[in-house]
């Protein structure tokens, strides 16, 4: 499922593809904005879905951060804090003003890094299903852990979104990328994210299990945990609407939001 009107951006000397939708304010002036960020070795086509349900309300702006869904391989491996500033650069140079970071699985990693490097701009951090959880911290792990949610918790529909995008990204960069992933602090990292955090999870998700996701809440300094039930990893494809429901609820009132979906 792919959204219409991607374009090409550069940012630092790397290369995506950015989804934006955007429109008026009633009243005029601008709508709240979302940035949207996939994980290792997918594109923003699994994200399409819930871009669709948030841009209802709000401007949406989903990547294909470098190397994946079909951009340009980067010439060298590149950090958390190296996609976090190729997002910041495209997006200052896309609109001005403030949003909210919505991150899933390694794009988790991205959207701490955003916050971290641009506290003015990023009002706001949704983790969904943030890697990598402490407790299996292994490449084992974390493989058997996906296999089982594919298995047992996603749609055929999910599962072939994902896996063709596994393929576009080439096992060269995703085994690139993946260390990259496995050694990132989230823990430490989140405990400097001056703003509100969500940690959304699926409750059937194999890979970020509760007990990882409420230790996230508790070390950000304004933390939240909520569930869509029923749903897996990729539960922003498989229950979008429910999913961003979770997330535009909290952002308009975080100190009051509830710890179920």
């Amino acid at each position: 499922m792919t959204l219409s009107g991607g374009r090409a951006v550069e940012s630092g000397g790397l290369h995506g593809t950015l989804y934006a939708t955007a429109g008026p304010q009633a009243g005029g002036g601008q709508r709240p904005a979302y940035v949207l960020l996939h994980g290792i070795g997918v594109s923003h086509r699994y994200l399409s879905r819930l871009h669709r349900e948030l841009a209802r309300d709000a401007d949406v702006y989903s990547f294909d951060l470098p190397g994946f869904g079909g951009t340009p391989r980067p010439p060298r491996q590149l950090q958390a804090a190296d996609y976090a500033a190729f997002v910041l650069g495209a997006m200052a140079a896309e609109r001005p003003g403030t949003f909210v970071v919505v991150g899933h699985s390694m794009g988790s990693q991205f959207a701490v890094e955003a916050a971290l490097q641009a506290p003015d701009r990023v009002t706001a951090v949704v983790l969904m299903g943030p890697v990598v959880d402490a407790a299996r911290r292994s490449v084992p792990r974390q493989a058997a852990a996906l296999t089982r949610d594919a298995m047992f918790s996603e749609s055929p529909g999910a599962n072939s979104i994902v896996f063709t995008d596994y393929f576009r990204a080439g096992p060269r960069w995703y085994l690139t990328e993946l260390p990259v992933m496995m050694a990132y602090a989230m823990e430490d990292r989140l405990a400097g994210v001056a703003q509100p955090v969500l940690v959304l999870r699926g409750a059937r998700d194999p890979v970020a299990r509760l007990p990882w996701c409420r230790r996230l809440a508790a070390a950000a300094r304004n933390g939240a945990v909520a569930e869509v039930a029923g749903q897996g990893h990729v539960f922003q494809h498989t229950a979008a609407g429910v999913a961003a429901a979770a997330i535009s609820s909290w952002v308009r009132a975080p100190d009051g939001f509830g710890v179920t979906a």
